[in-house]
C-alpha cells in the first residue's frame, strides 16, 4: 500500500506521531500539517497523490471546518475528522460540508486504523462497468455520478448511501438497515444524519431525485418512475 498517502492534520504533535505510527505498520505514505494553512498549501501541492485526509477540528490559524469548506469547492478526497466534540448537531454540520467520517478522541489505533481501511476500501473500490439507473450513470471504478450526462458532485459518503439505494431498487430500507450498510459499523448518532444525506443527494440528482422515495415509517426506496 505504499502507494497510498494520507495526510494528516493535528495541532498535537502526540497525535500526529501515534496515528503516523500505526498508519506506517500499513505501508500508508504519510504527510503531515499542523495547522489549517498549512494543511492547504500541502494539500494543494500533493491533491493527485492525497487518498485520504484526518482532519483535526480545532486547530490554530485556520479551523478544521474552513480547511474542509476549502477543499470542498475542488475535491471529493475522503476527509475523517479528528474531534474531541461529541454532539450530534456538530457532526450533521460536518455531513452538511462534505464529511465522510467522524472518530471522536480520544480514540483507540486500531479502531481508527480499521476505519482508515475501511474508508480506503470503499473509495479506491475494484474496476467494475458503469451502470445506468433511468439517466443516473454511476461508475464505481471513478465514484462518480452522472445525470444527463452531467457529472454531479458527491462526497464519499453521499455516493456509497446512493449507490446502496440503487443496487436495492425497489427495496424498502429501513434507516437502520441503512446505517449497518452504509456506515457498516455501529453508529451512535441520530438516524437523521440519513434524513440529511437524502436530502443533499435529492438536490443534487436534480428531476431524478424523486426516485429516491421516503416510506413513511420506514425509511427510503429507490424505484425509477
Amino acid at each position: 500500500m505504499n502507494d497510498i498517502t494520507v495526510l494528516i492534520v493535528d495541532d498535537e504533535s502526540r497525535m500526529r506521531k501515534l496515528i503516523k505510527d500505526f498508519l506506517n505498520q500499513k505501508g500508508y505514505h504519510i504527510l503531515e500539517a499542523e495547522n489549517g494553512e498549512e494543511a492547504l498549501r500541502i494539500f494543494e501541492e500533493n491533491a493527485n497523490k492525497i487518498s485520504l485526509i484526518l482532519l483535526d477540528v480545532m486547530m490554530p490559524k485556520l479551523d478544521g471546518w474552513s480547511v474542509l469548506r476549502q477543499i470542498r469547492q475542488t475535491s471529493k478526497v475522503p476527509i475523517m475528522m479528528l474531534t474531541a466534540r461529541g454532539e450530534e448537531q456538530d457532526e450533521l454540520f460536518g455531513f452538511e460540508l462534505g464529511v465522510d467520517e467522524y472518530i471522536a478522541k480520544p480514540f483507540s489505533p486500531k479502531i481508527l486504523v480499521a476505519r482508515v481501511e475501511a474508508i480506503l476500501k470503499r473509495s479506491l473500490g475494484e474496476k467494475t462497468q458503469m451502470k445506468d439507473y433511468g439517466g443516473i450513470i454511476i461508475d464505481p471504478d471513478g465514484r462518480t455520478v452522472k445525470v444527463d450526462g452531467k457529472q454531479v458532485e458527491m462526497s464519499l459518503r453521499e455516493y456509497e448511501l446512493l449507490k446502496y439505494l440503487v443496487d436495492n431498487a425497489s427495496i424498502a430500507l429501513s434507516r437502520d438497515k441503512i446505517l449497518n450498510n452504509v456506515w457498516n459499523y455501529d453508529y451512535y448518532g441520530d438516524s437523521r444524519t440519513i434524513d440529511s444525506h437524502i436530502k443533499k443527494i435529492r438536490h443534487k440528482l436534480g428531476k431524478k431525485g424523486k426516485y429516491i422515495e421516503t416510506m413513511r415509517g420506514v425509511g427510503y426506496k429507490f424505484e425509477i418512475k
